[in-house]
């Protein structure tokens, strides 16, 4: 059974303290269980340019983290019979597509895994519409599909959380966000956690803030796209926060992600609380798709249904990332992941966004290298 001595947690301490010393965020939370146990929940800098302390208590945006949260409610209700992986999407939301068309053999699968071939659209663009969830199923009716379902993986940023959150909504009748607190949130204690801010509750979310080309640690070429400072301020506005996007503006914390992937790396059940059945878990977890040039990110990737797995070169899992480790990445330095076989449920949780995804990528692959270190050293 893996320990954690005074001295690695001196040393994993001095770690994660060593990246916000540089600067390369404004505040961090880090939490990591082992066999079911918190054994690692550290939390420093501040929640943002001019913010309080950060606590393990501070709410962040989690951006794709979220992903997987959505995934496990579809799954459940897939467990329980009241759908299948292989069912078309249009089975149970017929006006998703018309009969006969190409966007109509598009299956739950393919959402799951990246491949339905509808990874974007104009409605990625128009954030004025995110808290308008009758605009987001009318533009997953009007989409039409980029490429062949089922043909090239491709990551759908948003277009993943829009439909599988209508799934929820059309088979078990409750809106995901509901849902997802009720089936997923709740039953594990994850008290910070949510997909949105509710109408009643106060904005105490950490500010995220944009580092621009004179804050980075050297300059690496093509990166994101957009400035991050742009990113930043679109998911600062309160309207954003407070809508229902499933593929990315879950709020919560590390330790409350780390305590679902310790809930996944056990088969499905922590402390007495049991999610998904052990043979589902291993279904969901799994690969189900690859690519040497995903046709969104342009780079490999592995896609499990609602979660991504290891075992590729310079993936976030780490230098002794495996493809049996599954887990997903968040817009800036933001990662959790559960390792089955040696069940470690892992979060990492950044207020900081940088342009170049490769320094998010060393940052928590790095950090997720002195957590195996420290542990099983």
């Amino acid at each position: 059974m893996p320990t954690l001595t005074k001295s690695d947690r001196q040393q994993l301490r001095a770690e994660f303290h060593r990246h916000l010393d540089v600067g390369l965020h404004h505040g961090a939370q880090l939490a990591v269980y082992v066999d079911g146990d918190l054994v690692v929940d550290f939390a420093g800098g501040t929640t943002g340019p001019d913010g309080d302390e950060t606590t393990a208590e501070t709410r962040h945006l989690i951006f794709s983290c979220t992903k997987p949260y959505a995934g496990v409610g579809l799954h459940q209700l897939i467990e329980r019979g009241e759908a299948a992986y292989d069912d078309p999407v249009v089975e149970h939301w017929p006006e998703f597509a018309i009969d006969g068309t190409q966007k109509a053999e598009i299956t739950i699968r393919q959402v799951l895994s990246h491949t339905a071939g509808i990874p974007y659209g104009d409605f990625d663009d128009q954030p004025e519409k995110w808290g308008d969830w009758d605009a987001v199923v009318q533009a997953m009716e009007d989409i039409d599909p980029v490429f062949d379902p089922g043909e090239q993986p491709a990551y759908h940023t948003f277009n993943y959380g829009w439909v599988v959150g209508e799934l929820i909504h059309r088979i078990s009748g409750q809106h995901v966000d509901e849902y997802v607190a009720e089936h997923v949130f709740n039953p594990l204690e994850m008290d910070r956690s949510s997909i949105g801010l509710s109408p009643d509750e106060d904005d105490d979310v950490a500010t995220l803030a944009g580092f621009e080309m004179f804050d980075r640690c050297r300059d690496a070429g093509e990166g994101l796209g957009i400035p991050a400072s742009e990113s930043a301020d679109a998911f600062n506005i309160e309207a954003v926060r407070r809508a229902v996007i499933p593929a990315a503006n879950g709020i919560g914390t590390a330790r409350d992600m780390a305590r679902f992937y310790a809930c996944m790396a056990n088969g499905g059940e922590l402390d007495g609380t049991r999610l998904l059945a052990e043979e589902t878990v291993a279904e969901a977890t799994r690969t189900h798709a690859e690519t040497d040039s995903d046709g969104t990110l342009s780079r490999p990737a592995r896609y499990a249904l609602g979660f991504w797995t290891g075992g590729l070169a310079n993936d976030m899992f780490g230098s002794f990332s495996r493809e049996r480790m599954f887990g997903h990445a968040g817009l800036g330095s933001i990662f959790g992941w559960g390792d089955p076989e040696l069940n470690v449920g892992f979060a990492y949780v950044t207020n900081g966004i940088r342009e170049e995804s490769w320094e998010h990528a060393a940052r928590v692959s790095g950090m997720s290298d002195a957590v195996r270190l420290a542990l099983y050293e």
